[in-house]
C-alpha cells in the first residue's frame, strides 16, 4: 500500500501542511517496502485548481490511501474516481500521521469542504 500525505518539507519528520492543494510538497509511504519518497507538489503555483491537479498527482504516484486535514470536493472527487481513501490526520508529524493511520487510529474525512471556487472576487 502507498499512502500520501501533504507535507511542508520534505523530511519524514515535518508537519503536514494543512493545504493540500497548495502543500510544497507530497510524502509518499510504502508499507511493504518501507521506503519514504517525496513528490513537488507542481500544482501549488497554479492560478486555479490546484486541488484538482494535486490530486492528479496523488493518483499517478499510486497511492491508495491520503493522510489530509481536509480536501476541497473537486479533489475529493478526482480522488475517489480512483479509488484512494481519504483520511483525516490528527495533530503532529507526517510520521505521527503514519503510524496513527498504521495502528487504525485514523478516521475517514468526511467533512468535504467546497473548495477556493472564485477565490480573490472573481
Amino acid at each position: 500500500m502507498r499512502i500520501a500525505i501533504p507535507a511542508d518539507e520534505n523530511a519524514a519528520s515535518t508537519d503536514v501542511c494543512i493545504s493540500f492543494g497548495r502543500t510544497p510538497y507530497f510524502m509518499i509511504f510504502d508499507t511493504d517496502t518501507k521506503e519514504t519518497t517525496f513528490l513537488e507538489n507542481t500544482a501549488a503555483a497554479s492560478e486555479g485548481g490546484a486541488g484538482i491537479k494535486a490530486a492528479q498527482i496523488i493518483v499517478d504516484s499510486k497511492a491508495t490511501v491520503l493522510l489530509t486535514p481536509r480536501c476541497g470536493e473537486n479533489a475529493a472527487e478526482v480522488l475517489k474516481a480512483a479509488d484512494i481513501k481519504i483520511y483525516k490526520t490528527i495533530t503532529g508529524s507526517a510520521m505521527d500521521n503514519m503510524e496513527a493511520f498504521l495502528n487504525g487510529k485514523l478516521s475517514l474525512l468526511g467533512e468535504i469542504h467546497p473548495g477556493m471556487h472564485h477565490h480573490g472576487g472573481k
